[in-house]
């Protein structure tokens, strides 16, 4: 079983990107677009305000007509903000996503400090991984080698 904290050390870029609530859209999807990202974190200076996401631009700006250059993210982020913990597992976060229909979850420690964030590709890569794994091994155990 997989942890938060190992598919976390397993990403090439594992740097999080974020925008202010203050901040327009049209700044986040500039963002987004030149980090090749689909969500952005939006902090209050270490704390987690929200999270703005590809949804939110089209549910929360482009279909009710808002003007990405003059709508801060703080009136169309999504908040509360589930997060999950470096111990927990893959599964138990594709379970919390497939509830409540998430992408991305913050990683944050005990102490609420934030230390990364998954996607639901990042999960499906670990598992991918795992899975290839436990046939080379089965493989192995059968041909003798």
């Amino acid at each position: 079983m997989t942890t938060v904290a190992e598919i976390l050390r397993s990403k090439p870029d594992s740097q999080v990107y974020s925008v202010s609530p203050s901040d327009s859209v049209l700044t986040a999807l500039q963002r987004m677009a030149d980090k090749g990202i689909g969500a952005l974190l939006v902090l209050e200076g270490q704390e987690i305000a929200g999270i703005f996401t590809e949804r939110d631009y089209a549910r929360k700006v482009v279909l009710q007509g808002r003007a990405s250059g003059h709508t801060p993210i703080r009136e169309v982020m999504t908040h509360p903000v589930r997060f999950v913990r470096p111990t927990q597992s893959s599964e138990q976060c594709m379970a919390l996503m497939t509830e409540n229909r998430l992408r991305h979850l913050p990683v944050v420690d005990e102490q609420g400090s934030l230390l990364g964030l998954v996607s639901i590709g990042d999960l499906v890569k670990g598992v991918i991984s795992q899975q290839r794994f436990i046939i080379e091994q089965m493989e192995q155990y059968i041909t003798g080698r």
